[in-house]
């Protein structure tokens, strides 16, 4: 039990207990659904991919009500004229998903906004989606939170090392509930791995193996400067970050390969399973002691994307226990014990050197993670009893901090020390120097 935090311990126990609250029958609509009054008002911030997704995710729900959107996006149209992406899409598939409501006037309408201000500062929202690029998610999940919103936050849940530390002070001082969207959590076959890593199944963990995606080397479409196109805000879309050429490949979804924007693959997919990789290590509120960069590959055209093509990041933690977070491991999160024992999990995949732990009814042991079975509901949940989300805030942010100094790393060319409880550079000045970070104006960040 040494092995949990106390946050797990407690968080394993009141998941049961996060049960949707009981709405009044005099409350309900047609077929049981609830009022409009009566659901839990919701905005989404970047409504682009990943947030249409989590949006049309948290329509499903009957006791929910998505009340407005914000991009700085307006909207590119089809051929046939009709609106294809952006604000004014998401406005549209809102409002027709309540078309019954808007006829009756039981629902006024969606709004739709460039400015994420304005969507914050509405009394009415008691809960935003934050699905936007990288570089934006620190900015737009605090002024939510100071707006005294409930946040289900996209990963990484920030850009920055420093953006991190502000984020979860200030979930701390607004006393708000946060969900990042870490959606292996949610499913069974991470939490069975989970289970049986805490559980002792495998022995003492010696070493785990971490498996992200490769990199790009090419650009990913259109890579000529040029004008942004009508309806598209790019001065408001770099925000705080530096304001480089309009050019297509870096922009909607390859954002990601350029670190004014974005972290690379390893900072795409290291809160997933390096994510699952300190869960079943019992490491979501500590971290490495020790983080070296290996093995760091570049694209031809680092003007387009200076995110590494392939990587390796190598994590010593206080226990013994190394890790290897690589572009070069097989996809996924593998725990591998002492004595040769083994557990790997991947999406839609689980596999163990005992294949008797792989089934359903089998049981790892006494300790059990927090179970959730469905990771947008449990944000939900949590929401209305106010019990801790099965992702919070500083969970996520201990999940991707060793990308951040793996990068630290890299660019100092040796090896680091870190303080996991001081979360700073042990007597390595240069180093803590590169954790600085500062917005491009007017743009600040606080508490």
């Amino acid at each position: 039990m040494s092995r949990l935090s106390r946050r797990r311990f407690l968080a394993a126990g009141a998941a049961a207990a996060a049960a949707p609250a009981v709405i009044p029958a005099s409350a309900l609509g047609r077929a049981g659904r609830p009022a409009p009054s009566e659901r839990l008002t919701l905005g989404v911030i970047g409504v682009g991919g990943m947030g249409m997704s989590n949006m049309n995710h948290f329509l499903k729900f009957p006791d929910v009500q998505v009340v407005a959107v914000c991009d700085v996006d307006a909207g590119r149209k089809s051929k046939s004229g009709a609106n294809t992406s952006g604000r004014q899409f998401a406005k549209e598939a809102v409002e027709k998903k309540y078309a019954e409501e808007m006829k009756s006037g039981a629902f006024k309408g969606c709004e739709a906004y460039a400015d994420f201000r304005e969507l914050c500062a509405r009394k009415d929202i008691q809960a935003v989606v934050v699905a936007t690029p990288d570089h934006w998610h620190a900015l737009t999940a605090v002024e939510a939170l100071k707006n005294g919103k409930d946040v289900y936050g996209e990963k990484p849940i920030t850009h920055l090392f420093g953006e991190g530390l502000i984020l979860c002070e200030a979930v701390k001082k607004h006393g708000r509930i946060w969900q990042t969207g870490s959606q292996q959590r949610s499913e069974w076959n991470f939490r069975r791995a989970v289970d049986l890593v805490l559980n002792g199944a495998i022995g003492k963990v010696k070493h785990v193996e971490v498996g992200l995606p490769k990199g790009h080397a090419k650009a990913q479409g259109d890579a000529r400067p040029q004008d942004p196109p009508e309806g598209f805000d790019y001065d408001f879309w770099c925000g705080p970050s530096p304001k480089l050429p309009y050019v297509p490949a870096r922009v909607h979804f390859h954002w990601r390969w350029h670190t004014a924007y974005g972290g690379g693959q390893l900072m795409d997919w290291i809160g997933h399973h390096n994510d699952i990789a300190h869960w079943g290590l019992g490491m979501d509120e500590s971290g490495p002691v020790e983080v070296e960069a290996a093995g760091f590959t570049y694209s031809e055209d680092r003007e387009l994307y200076d995110a590494p093509v392939d990587y390796e990041v190598k994590c010593l933690y206080a226990n013994g226990v190394t890790t290897s977070i690589s572009s070069k491991n097989p996809m996924g999160t593998k725990w591998i014990g002492a004595d040769g024992a083994w557990v790997y999990v991947n999406r839609g995949k689980l596999d163990a050197s005992d294949k008797e732990w792989l089934k359903k009814e089998f049981d790892p042991g006494r300790i059990k993670a927090y179970e959730s079975n469905d990771h947008r509901r449990n944000f939900l949940d949590c929401v209305k009893s106010r019990k801790p989300a099965i992702c919070p805030a500083e969970t996520s942010h201990r999940s991707i901090t060793p990308g951040h100094l793996g990068y630290v790393s890299q660019a100092l060319g040796r090896k680091v020390k870190w303080d996991p409880a001081a979360q700073k550079f042990v007597d390595d000045a240069e180093a803590q120097k590169m954790l600085e970070f500062k917005y491009r104006e007017p743009w600040k960040l606080t508490v």
